[in-house]
């Protein structure tokens, strides 16, 4: 992955002049160089372990070669993927790199690190992808930390045609584990923005959502069975799809974000792989109707296996087709749908979800503007990069409500960002979309556009704690897929209150008493 960016290097591109002009005259953004610094010219501090520390994670580890201190791995390993991130990254700001860089071999190498970090006192930060977006890769609270790349516990372990599972290891990319699946007959089906560099431990802790969750579900819905490596031992859960032996501690683990263990092998459902895919656009006049619609879809079904909705300014700016919906303020919102199964399957779905969307008020758009969507659905944060390059801002939040409250919840997000980005003097873009829809609600996704200000991360930090006390005062949850890290953390306190709160750190210190597993993040301190 791009060190400074996401994705592929390969596919970086610069922006049209013409869209560094409407950045310009519609924003007020100065446009200006502001690509990264060198590479080769970051020099982090001295890693902080001494011979002996670092002795004792070569020997967890497996050897030498599998422990890293070179300052290139440490800054590939130095945060995640948020605009506050890239945005320190980029300027060649190494606070946050790790010590070292560990890579564990399997279940007793993690086990292993994690009690040799334990007797040390040296924090541990699993690191699948590093596609965090909510500062869950930036430890707070400890003076010495390494980065747990779990790439070399990458594979596929084994197939239960009967029962249709199977068992993942950790490091696995999604498309690598797509691409294993695919050699027996079958998917996953989980899609999230994330998926050309996210991995299959990262979808577990973050409780990952896919594009395709309203016909596959979330990735949590899809986990059966967990094994976790914690400094106390060894959690393995999970003997059959559902129980009524207690609570479900797989659901203790699935979101915890590296605080509570690592996992270290997860079992999913499996799909056989669709014969038949397709995606088509439909126009509905506002966002309140398109929603209804959504709604109608979720709660009565046939429900798409994609299913998503852009509100107005979102639909006008490009997302969809402008030749295909209209121009100007009559655009509307487009709605897109994705069909996946057999061909009999297809036409049936397909059919159905017209007829209750002329009955919504929809107006049918064809195929164009579905296959542009899902050509391109991957490619957004590359567009962020080049954004960054020129000087302008953009940073994503998202969050999910009850459909009562969505109406509600959407409004007093989005005014909180306009509201504040606009009275710091910088007027935004704020776009919305639905892309996660369920019986009783829906998720929102907000794409946030501006110029960046004297100073950007104060300024944007902010716009971003207006809107996530905007989404609490709203009763919407602070992630719906991004999760907690430490810049959620404290309005998570705020959702499941100080009880709550309680419980988790006593669960944390029963699972990590020396307090090494990702501190700082998720789980609020006591007495904040």
């Amino acid at each position: 992955m791009r060190w400074s960016g996401w994705g592929d290097p390969d596919r970086a591109a610069p922006l049209p002049e013409p869209v560094v002009g409407l950045l310009r005259d519609m924003l007020g953004v100065r446009t200006r160089d502001a690509r990264p610094v060198d590479l080769a010219g970051i020099v982090p501090a001295e890693p902080r372990l001494d011979a002996a520390e670092l002795a004792a994670l070569a020997a967890a580890a497996g050897g030498a070669r599998h422990v890293r201190t070179d300052a290139e791995t440490r800054v590939r390993h130095t945060r995640g993927k948020s605009t506050p991130d890239l945005m320190r990254v980029r300027a060649g700001e190494t606070s946050a790199a790790p010590d070292a860089v560990v890579l564990p071999g399997g279940h007793d190498e993690v086990l292993a690190v994690l009690r040799a970090c334990a007797a040390h006192r040296i924090a541990v930060v699993p690191f699948g992808g590093g596609t965090s977006v909510v500062g869950g890769l930036a430890p707070q609270r400890a003076d010495r930390f390494v980065a747990l790349d779990l790439r070399r516990m990458a594979g596929l372990r084994s197939i239960d045609r009967e029962s249709r599972t199977a068992v993942l290891l950790p490091g696995l990319r999604a498309p690598d584990a797509e691409a294993l699946l695919a050699e027996h007959g079958y998917t996953l089906g989980h899609f999230p923005q994330s998926y050309e560099w996210a991995t299959i431990g990262g979808f577990a802790a973050a409780r990952s959502s896919g594009q395709a969750s309203a016909g596959y579900g979330r990735f949590d819905d899809m986990v059966l069975g967990l094994t976790v490596a914690t400094p106390e031992g060894t959690l393995d859960l999970g003997r059959a799809p559902k129980s009524a032996a207690g609570p479900d501690l797989r659901q203790l683990v699935l979101g915890s974000e590296g605080a509570f263990g690592v996992i270290t092998a997860v079992t999913v459902r499996i799909h056989p792989a669709p014969e038949e895919r397709a995606y088509e656009g439909w126009r509905f006049p506002t966002f309140a109707e398109g929603a209804a619609a959504l709604r109608r879809l979720a709660q009565d079904g046939p429900v798409p296996a994609v299913l998503r909705l852009s509100d107005e300014t979102e639909t006008m700016i490009g997302l969809a087709d402008p030749a295909a919906i209209g121009s100007g303020a009559t655009a509307g919102c487009l709605a897109v749908l994705g069909f996946e199964g057999t061909a009999a399957q297809v036409a049936d779905r397909r059919a159905r979800a017209a007829d209750a969307l002329r009955a919504a008020g929809g107006e049918p758009l064809g195929t164009a503007p579905g296959e542009k969507w899902e050509r391109g659905r991957f490619d957004a944060p590359y567009l962020r990069d080049a954004l960054l390059d020129v000087g302008a801002f953009v940073e994503t939040l998202e969050t999910a409500g009850f459909w009562s409250r969505i109406p509600d919840l959407y409004e007093a997000v989005r005014n909180a960002l306009i509201g504040t980005l606009a009275g710091s003097g910088t007027p935004p873009l704020v776009m919305c979309h639905i892309s996660h829809v369920y019986p009783a609600g829906a998720s929102l996704y907000f794409t946030v556009v501006s110029a960046q200000g004297d100073d950007p991360l104060p300024h944007w930090d902010k716009a971003k704690r207006a809107a996530n006390d905007a989404i609490i005062d709203a009763g919407g949850t602070i992630s719906h897929h991004h999760g907690v890290g430490t810049d959620h953390r404290d309005w998570y306190e705020r959702e499941i209150g100080s009880l709550g709160a309680a419980v988790l750190r006593a669960v944390k210190d029963r699972l990590d008493p020396a307090g090494i597993l990702n501190p700082g993040v998720l789980i609020p301190p006591a007495g904040e």
